[in-house]
């Protein structure tokens, strides 16, 4: 079993809408009487802040869900990027009305309801983060315990905010769980200085250390991620703050990479932050990894085929698998090749088409892919005793990631020389040597390989300008889809909304 702390093992999950929607009275779902009056029970109530991370069941997006780990809101940000695509299979194996190809093309309209899931996700953590702190401050707590308290609810809600700010940019800013008029939207601006504000006036009363917990290494990474990305989200670039931000946070790099994916990765001294998930506590969202595979898979993990089902969904986008040097070791989070049958010691078949589970780094045609196309998402452990909720935790923020934004940052400010250094922490670890001459093509190339799969790369093509380039079955995209349209069924419910210029 696990060792997590009391937030990170909170089962409860308050919302399944979003709080733009007013017109759902979600008062009942604070607990009332005396209970969330000594420090151990407001402990437990925090927990329920921390376990919105995880997501949750979201019939309304089509029968399907909205979690942090897999399906829509992880699906969002990869399929648009240059890292992952969802192709629709031989016989209309994940068609699904063609939202997953929109993403692919870049044609996506404000009726997605992937896109849509991704808004109510991180609404919902807001409404669970706001119901939280009105209970809190119900409390017969000090204003000094309610405070520290306060902080980490606080960071929590920021990094939802920073969620939204990236997605869809011009969002509502919703911080009393007593409001009952209809918000509107603050503009990108508005919700960026919010999100600043919030940190600079909390991180210093949050907890020092604690796995699964906002702490100050978090606070100051989300806040390094803020200026990092400046001048993308209001136009004005923060270079050097990022870097004076990064040099508040400490670390250390784990010697093996794969460490931190590893199913008791919670040891992993690199972490920063993460989701906790262990299927025995009864936690539920992340099974991302086991939808890659191919329904046949379960042979090449466990020889009576017990592996738990498999979704032959999500794949890397064609030429992913070569982009890696070959002494790379990183290049196993793509899983290529024959995949071989435990028990006869043989390549599996697939059933459909008689031919070979061979994955491959290339597919053919992406609205009838072949179901055996595709490189397979392979960055967590496997092991043949998983559950379909796997037990690993999702890694939200990493130490490499710090010695990263820096050297980015020391590149764009001219001093290529001081970022050499943090870079060949991270080239070393991977098995290569550092060229000489860092430049920010190089560190783009980079940080795509060192962040393969972790929900990082749309931000960086944005940022890096290639979100707007033509690329694998995608033409020239258009600045405006830099943030994703509000919903149309936001909208539909909420008058006081306005979309996105655009769309």
């Amino acid at each position: 079993m696990k060792v997590k702390s009391i937030i990170a093992l909170s089962l409860a999950m308050l919302f399944t809408t979003a709080c733009t929607d007013l017109d759902e009275n979600l008062y009942d779902k604070v607990e009332a009487g005396n209970y969330g009056k000594s420090a151990g029970e407001i402990e437990t109530i925090v927990g329920r802040a921390y376990a919105s991370l995880r997501g949750f069941s979201d019939a309304s997006s089509g029968g399907t869900h909205a979690y942090p780990a897999s399906e829509y809101v992880y699906f969002l940000t990869a399929l648009t990027s240059d890292e992952a695509v969802l192709p629709t299979r031989v016989g209309g194996d994940w068609y699904d009305g063609g939202q997953y190809l929109d993403l692919q093309y870049h044609t996506w309209t404000p009726d997605n309801k992937v896109i849509w899931s991704a808004w109510k996700y991180n609404y919902a953590g807001i409404s669970s983060v706001n119901a939280v702190m009105y209970q809190v401050d119900q409390s017969g707590l000090t204003d000094d315990e309610k405070s520290k308290i306060f902080a980490e609810l606080r960071a929590v809600r920021a990094y939802y905010y920073y969620n939204l700010l990236d997605l869809f940019g011009n969002v509502p800013i919703i911080t009393d769980y007593n409001v009952t008029d209809l918000p509107a939207n603050s503009t990108r601006e508005q919700v960026y200085n919010f999100i600043e504000s919030e940190l600079l006036d909390i991180i210093n009363l949050l907890p020092v250390t604690g796995y699964g917990r906002m702490t100050q290494n978090a606070g100051n990474m989300l806040l390094a991620r803020l200026y990092l990305n400046s001048e993308v989200f209001i136009g004005e670039a923060r270079w050097q703050d990022c870097i004076n931000v990064t040099d508040k946070i400490d670390g250390v790099l784990e010697t093996d990479y794969f460490a931190n994916f590893q199913t008791n990765n919670e040891v992993s001294r690199e972490i920063i932050f993460a989701i906790p998930y262990d299927h025995k506590a009864g936690t539920v969202g992340n099974y991302m990894h086991s939808m890659t595979f191919h329904y046949e898979q379960k042979w090449a993990f466990s020889p009576t085929g017990s592996y738990q089902w498999c979704g032959n969904g999500m794949t890397a986008k064609p030429g992913i698998y070569r982009m890696f040097d070959e002494n790379d070791i990183r290049r196993k989070s793509v899983l290529i090749g024959d995949q071989i049958n435990l028990s006869t010691g043989s390549v599996i078949i697939m059933p459909a088409s008689g031919e070979p589970l061979t994955y491959t780094d290339t597919i053919t045609d992406i609205t009838n892919a072949k179901q055996n196309e595709g490189g397979r998402l392979f960055k967590y452990e496997v092991r043949a005793d998983d559950a379909w909720e796997r037990d690993h935790d999702l890694v939200i923020m990493r130490y490499a990631e710090v010695l990263l934004m820096k050297a980015e940052c020391y590149v764009r400010t001219g001093s290529p020389a001081a970022a050499r250094p943090l870079v060949e922490l991270v080239r070393s670890r991977a098995g290569l040597s550092t060229p000489d001459d860092i430049t920010l093509e190089f560190l783009n190339s980079e940080l795509k390989k060192e962040f393969l799969f972790e929900s990082h790369r749309r931000t960086d093509n944005i940022r890096f300008g290639t979100f707007f380039e033509p690329w694998w079955n995608k033409s020239t995209t258009p600045s405006y889809r830099s943030i994703f349209p509000i919903p149309s069924y936001e909208l539909q419910k909420n008058t006081n909304l306005k979309q996105n210029s655009g769309y």
